[in-house]
């Protein structure tokens, strides 16, 4: 059995917010020990003391004793699990990341290259570079693809996909940006992903295979509210991004994953899907 890392040493926190996810969590905390190679822990976030989750992730400490139960305190919803995990964070480098989730796994050493090159965020892409959206919901894959696209045609935006929850971003960063997103679905990554071109953060994208909900749980897409919160985030940020112009961050360096033959190039000299 191998021992925690002690926190010195810790490069990489992987904050995963649940609500009864323990099938999820379950296959997901097998995949990350096999895949991530670095020092790291998982923060498994949530709400309420009752959730089905923590019962699974306790029985199974002894298996990963680099996993800590979060409880969220700070209200409800991705926002404040966020708060949450990055307050209890030990590492210099936070993953968000779904329990739903499975192709980006295969994202993350890209995503820690990236970030060991300088980044200060790094956001997997569904919508460039090869990177491709699987399951969920028709309407909201609709509603996700054109806020990206309507995004990067009004503003030229230095990322692709806005609105996916999976980033990588410095610790330190996480201070320096105020979050105001209500604790509606994942606007927050919405809302994370403007602010920091706003303040000139150099950026970094890695294109994934994203299979929603594969193992299955239920979703909490809600069509009325998960819009108002994209919409509200969409139009603040076309309306600041503008006024903003000279601190947006320079275009995204890219990392292609290892099968598609590229290292690393600029995003000025890839192609937009």
């Amino acid at each position: 059995m191998t021992s925690t890392p002690p926190p010195s040493s810790l490069i990489l926190s992987v904050l995963i917010p649940v609500r009864n996810e323990g099938l999820n969590v379950k296959i997901m905390l097998k995949i990350l020990h096999a895949v991530i190679e670095v020092p790291h822990e998982v923060l498994i976030v949530y709400d309420h003391p009752d959730d089905t989750t923590i019962e699974v992730v306790n029985n199974l400490k002894d298996k990963y004793p680099n996993t800590r139960l979060i409880h969220n305190q700070s209200g409800i919803g991705i926002v404040n699990a966020l708060r949450a995990g990055v307050k209890a964070s030990q590492a210099k480098y936070i993953l968000i990341f779904a329990a739903d989730e499975v192709g980006p796994v295969l994202a993350i050493d890209d995503m820690l290259y990236l970030m060991d090159k300088g980044c200060d965020l790094v956001s997997c892409t569904r919508y460039a570079h090869g990177g491709r959206r699987l399951g969920g919901t028709k309407i909201g894959h609709i509603l996700s693809w054109m806020a990206n696209k309507l995004f990067l045609y009004l503003f030229n935006s230095s990322l692709s996909d806005c609105t996916t929850g999976i980033k990588m971003f410095r610790k330190t960063l996480f201070d320096e940006i105020q979050l105001d997103s209500s604790p509606v679905g994942w606007a927050v990554a919405f809302e994370l992903s403007i602010k920091a071109q706003l303040q000139g953060c150099k950026l970094g994208e890695v294109p994934i295979i994203s299979i929603d909900r594969l193992f299955g749980g239920e979703s909490t897409f809600k069509l009325g509210p998960w819009f108002a919160q994209y919409l509200r985030w969409f139009i603040w940020g076309l309306k600041n991004l503008k006024k903003g112009t000279k601190n947006k961050s320079e275009p995204a360096m890219v990392r292609l994953p290892y099968y598609q033959t590229a290292p690393i190039i600029d995003e000025q000299s890839a192609e937009k899907n």
